[in-house]
């Protein structure tokens, strides 16, 4: 009798035996990573093999048999699921969740793999004229589709077109329809578009990299508008000429567009497909299939892409990774940055990470020669830099916390006929509303924090939880009617600014005006085309995005991001600051960046405004290692959430040796930065070793406590290794 050894989604630290039945399942048929479908419970669950063995440890009248094979191939390969077993070991998650978290929706749930043709628009001769058009949206997708060369129907509706667009274009033959098969490429050399000439930090990068053998990672360090794209085109060349695949990895969807837009020019005749949470369970399946079978050249994906089968994986590229969203904060709490570099090993191929304003962890390790260190210094459009001003807010006459020395520099550059960004990083009118009489301010009903205004939707909205309430009229406390908005945000600041520049346009980006599907394209559209000429956002506008004619970048609040319970609140100002910074100047101008601060004589605003980040970040390593911090040492957390604060509290004092581990430094329980949200109260323990080969078993002995645990039975905890967000 033979034995399969699977993994099945159940949040348990195991795997499970069961029986295979020689008549109904030859062995020869079987082979690891396969998927089955078993008995669980009273359940039937869809499992993968990971190995088959002659005898096990369940006995014999309580083990069950394999009720059915799906699978004629394995799904994942032997290398996939090495990949999947140590995200699972790294990150303590069960290995069955850390496999199904891994596989499209539709493998998960046991169908077919074989979705291999996709359908693609692409223009027709007429249509590659640009006729003018009434329908604006005809036109704009027009316009899309000749920037991309060609775009699936996803795509397209992601970017906010219609299907009833999408058919008029169909029926003026300005547009066709066509299917690509998974046998489409054929591994020859790839057409390239116009390139332009690299300058010489561009040349020794691209030579550096190109001659590399095996593994080696890259630390592209480059300020912006330096051109590191540019290095990962022309690397991704060589790599398509060897017949190879490549990974490009990027922070947000809302990048993936213009990003393969100009992949797609330069490479019009290979196939590039987009990964990210906006496609359908089919077409993810679909793009799983085509890498799988090596039919797909270039996969441009957000975080989750990191987990995608390749038949001949030969680059991965990181691009801005640095980026907070490479971190999944729930579930299985990988960085994609960090898998990148453990698959870049085990493929034994070139890894890039490639950012302005590197993480220190990475700029850590290329210090220490773990990673070679490329540096870009010289902006492609501008011979000089950008020039930074520190404004002192203290007594400072203000609107709506706009400085009038601010107004004055921003009427200079409008008048000049240039674009001026605003830079807040809090959406809604105002954080909070208070009461002039009592003090009394509007606070969440569930949470520890405020509840915040939003005066356009007239509600109060806890951008924790969710929860919304009606706006009081009257104070709850004291009855009075003196309440006022106390605190900005970006409505507040767009509605002061059209007031004060009463014939300009003004283009507001944050969460609240970009909700609706492709209405974050069509802003950045009409911005680029010259519509709004002040721009009004959150950290969506330091994405990445290129503003040819923004000249002036004022920054609001700087001071939010000094003082802070977080270790990594100052990295992450410096990276905001200098990321926001970098959105103007882009024009063949230098720019001009306003910092208001109230603190202006600070040694990060100093060091950040006369040095740049590089200076900055170097300095700020000394500081970790000198407080023994990450990256000089390893971190975890343990987070534990309930209604019952006793029980919390409880459950992280259990996990707390008596006479402590050696090598091993427990901080805790401590209350979290934001105590309660949605009527849970959360605290916190905090890990850390001087070595992570003594941190991880520690970390695994603990997970196998509590699953036995009847503490954690009555409370939601997790673990969060290598945390990048301690709030």
């Amino acid at each position: 009798m033979r034995f399969a050894e699977v993994a099945i989604k159940v949040p348990l630290p195991r795997t499970f035996d069961y029986k295979v039945d020689e008549q109904l399942l030859p062995l020869t048929q079987l082979q690891p990573g396969m998927r089955v479908l078993v008995p669980f419970g009273n359940q039937r669950k869809v499992a993968v093999i990971l190995s088959l063995k002659a005898d096990t440890e369940v006995p014999e009248g309580k083990i069950k048999s394999i009720i059915e094979v799906i699978d004629d191939l394995p799904v994942l390969s032997a290398q996939h699921l090495e990949l999947l077993k140590f995200t699972a070991r790294y990150y303590c998650y069960p290995l069955g969740e850390t496999i199904h978290i891994a596989l499209p929706s539709a493998l998960r749930q046991g169908e077919c793999p074989d979705k291999t043709s996709i359908n693609m628009l692409t223009l027709t001769d007429k249509g590659a004229l640009l006729p003018s058009l009434k329908a604006k949206t005809q036109l704009n997708l027009l316009k899309q589709l000749s920037a991309s060369g060609k775009s699936s129907l996803t795509e397209l509706k992601a970017l906010g077109f219609n299907k009833k667009t999408i058919d008029s274009l169909l029926a003026k033959e300005l547009i066709v329809q066509t299917i690509e098969h998974d046998n489409q490429w054929q591994h020859a050399s790839p057409t390239v578009g116009t390139k332009p000439r690299l300058n010489k930090e561009q040349a020794i990068a691209c030579t550096a990299i190109n001659q590399s053998t095996g593994f080696n990672s890259f630390l592209l360090e480059g300020v912006t508008g330096s051109g590191k794209t540019e290095v990962y085109l022309q690397c991704l060349e060589e790599v398509l000429k060897r017949g190879e695949q490549a990974l490009v990895l990027v922070p947000e969807i809302g990048l993936t567009p213009q990003t393969v837009n100009r992949f797609r020019r330069r490479f019009p005749d290979t196939p590039i497909m987009l990964w990210h949470s906006a496609l359908t369970d089919n077409e993810r399946l679909q793009t799983w299939r085509f890498c799988e079978k090596g039919s797909c050249a270039i996969v441009i994906g957000t975080r989750s892409s990191i987990f995608l089968p390749f038949l001949k994986l030969g680059m991965i590229v990181v691009d801005e990774e640095h980026d907070a969203s490479f971190k999944q904060q729930d579930t299985l709490r990988y960085h994609a940055r960090d898998l990148a570099a453990y698959r870049a090993y085990q493929h034994n191929i070139p890894l890039i990470l490639g950012s302005a304003t590197p993480a220190l962890e990475t700029l850590h390790k290329a210090i220490n020669n773990k990673y070679q260190l490329l540096t870009l210094s010289e902006r492609a459009q501008t011979a000089t830099d950008n020039q930074f001003k520190l404004l002192d807010m203290k007594g400072q006459p203000d609107q709506a916390g706009i400085a009038h020395a601010s107004l004055a520099i921003m009427r200079q550059h409008l008048n000049k006929g240039k674009q001026v960004m605003v830079f807040l990083n809090r959406r809604g009118f105002s954080p909070t509303l208070i009461c002039h009489e009592c003090g009394w301010l509007s606070e969440c009903n569930r949470c520890s924090t405020s509840a915040t205004f939003h005066k356009a939707i007239g509600q109060m909205i806890c951008h924790h939880c969710g929860d919304q309430y009606k706006v009081p009229h009257q104070c709850p406390d004291c009855g009075s009617t003196q309440i006022f908005p106390n605190g900005k945000g970006t409505e507040q600041i767009e509605e002061f600014l059209s007031t004060e520049f009463k014939d300009i346009p003004i283009s507001r980006i944050d969460r609240d005006s970009t909700r609706r599907k492709g209405s974050l394209e069509k802003a950045l559209d009409e911005i680029n085309q010259g519509g709004a000429r002040i721009l009004v956002g959150t950290q969506m506008l330091a994405k990445g995005h290129h503003f040819a004619d923004v000249s002036l970048v004022l920054i609001l609040d700087v001071d939010s991001g000094l003082y802070s319970c977080d270790f990594r609140a100052t990295e992450h100002l410096a990276q905001l600051v200098t990321q926001v910074a970098g959105r103007a100047g882009r024009s063949g101008e230098p720019g001009e960046v306003l910092l208001q601060t109230h603190f202006p004589e600070h040694p990060l605003l100093q060091d950040l405004v006369n040095n740049g980040y590089q200076d900055f970040a170097r300095f700020a390593l000394t500081e970790r290692s000198d407080a023994q911090l990450p990256p000089i040492t390893s971190m975890a957390i343990v987070r534990a959430q309930g209604h019952n604060i006793k029980q919390v509290v409880d459950f992280l004092t259990d996990l707390v040796p008596v006479n402590g581990v050696s090598g091993i430094q427990l901080l805790g329980p401590i209350p979290a930065p934001l105590e309660k949200i949605a009527g849970m109260y959360r605290f916190q323990l905090h890990i850390q070793a001087q070595d992570r080969r003594i941190l991880h078993p520690y970390l695994a002995q603990m997970v196998d406590y509590l699953s036995t645990s009847k503490l954690a039975q009555k409370v939601r905890w997790s673990l969060d290794v290598d945390p990048t967000d301690m709030i």
